[in-house]
C-alpha cells in the first residue's frame, strides 16, 4: 500500500479521518468516531492528499487534511475524546496526527529544496535527486514518578493552567538513552538524584509527534531546587493531600493512580 492514494481509489466503506488544524472533524459536533468515506463524502478538503494508516474492523483507514471553510463546530481535541475512545480508535487518530502534521512539514527536500515524492510500498517521502528517504518523525520523551515512601513528588509547570499537578518529563536529547534521560531531566527541574529506575509503559502523545515513556523511581538525594524555567513549583504528596492530577487516559495520570494503587 502507497503512503498516498488517489481519492479514485477510496471505497464508500473505507474509513477517513478528516483534521483541521491538529483538530478532528466530528459529524455529530459532539463525539467523534471513524467515519465511513461516503458520510464524508460532501465535506470541503484541501487538494485531497489521502494518506494510509492502517486498517480498523477490516476495512482501510486514511487521512485527509479538511478546507479551511469547516465551521468550529465540527472541530474536536483529540484530548477531549480520549476517555470514551478504544486503545485502536486512539492509536488510528494520533497516527493521522502525526502523519499528517510529518506529510505538510517534509513537501521539500531539507537538503537541496527539491520536491519529495511519496515512496512505493513504505511509509515514506523521498528526493530522488539526493537519494534521502524521510520517514515520519517520532520525538522520544521520558516521563517519571519519583516516589519516597508514600509519597510521590509532582509538579506544576509554567505551561500548565490552575492548579495540575504533573510526573516530570522532557525530551530525549541526542545520543541519549531513555535512562540517561530520566536522570539529567529530574537533576534539572527539581535538582534531585534518583535511583532504582524501572519502565512501566508508553504512550503515542501528537502533539505534535512524541512518544512518551513513562518510568518509576525513588528518590535517592538532594533537596527540591526548581528550574523555575520549565517547573514553577514541586512538592512532595501523600494520597490525602494529592492536588489536581492529570486524567487516567494520559500516562502521567496512570504513573500517579498505578502508584497510589499499590
Amino acid at each position: 500500500m502507497n503512503l498516498v492514494v488517489d481519492s479514485q481509489l477510496i471505497r464508500p466503506e473505507d474509513y477517513i479521518i478528516g483534521i483541521k488544524d491538529q483538530q478532528l472533524y466530528a459529524i455529530d459536533t459532539r463525539q467523534w468516531h471513524l467515519s465511513r468515506a461516503v458520510e464524508l463524502a460532501g465535506v470541503s478538503q484541501v487538494d485531497p492528499v489521502y494518506i494510509y494508516i492502517g486498517e480498523f474492523q477490516q476495512a482501510r483507514c486514511y487521512v485527509v487534511e479538511l478546507d479551511q471553510a469547516i465551521e468550529e463546530q465540527y472541530l474536536v481535541s483529540l484530548r477531549s475524546q480520549m476517555p470514551q475512545l478504544s486503545d485502536a480508535e486512539y492509536q488510528l487518530a494520533s497516527r493521522s496526527m502525526q502523519l499528517i502534521t510529518w506529510y505538510k512539514q517534509h513537501q521539500f527536500c531539507g537538503q537541496c529544496g527539491r520536491q519529495t515524492s511519496s515512496h512505493t510500498g513504505e511509509l515514506s517521502l523521498t528526493c530522488e535527486p539526493c537519494s534521502l528517504v524521510f520517514y515520519p518523525r517520532i520525538s522520544p520523551c521520558i516521563m517519571v514518578l519519583i516516589t519516597r515512601g508514600d509519597q510521590c513528588l509532582l509538579a506544576h509547570h509554567f505551561r500548565q493552567s490552575g492548579d495540575l499537578y504533573s510526573t516530570l518529563a522532557g525530551f530525549v536529547e541526542a545520543g541519549e538513552t531513555l535512562e540517561h534521560a530520566v536522570h539529567r531531566e529530574v537533576l534539572e527541574e527539581v535538582g534531585i538524584k534518583i535511583k532504582n529506575l524501572h519502565y512501566y509503559s508508553s504512550q503515542s502523545w501528537p502533539y505534535p509527534h512524541q512518544l512518551m515513556v513513562g518510568y518509576f523511581a525513588e528518590y535517592d538525594s538532594g533537596d527540591i531546587c526548581v528550574d523555575d524555567i520549565e517547573i514553577e513549583d514541586a512538592q512532595w504528596f501523600s494520597r490525602d493531600n494529592l492536588p489536581t492530577i492529570p486524567p487516567e487516559v494520559t500516562l502521567s495520570g496512570q504513573l500517579i493512580r498505578e502508584f497510589f494503587a499499590q
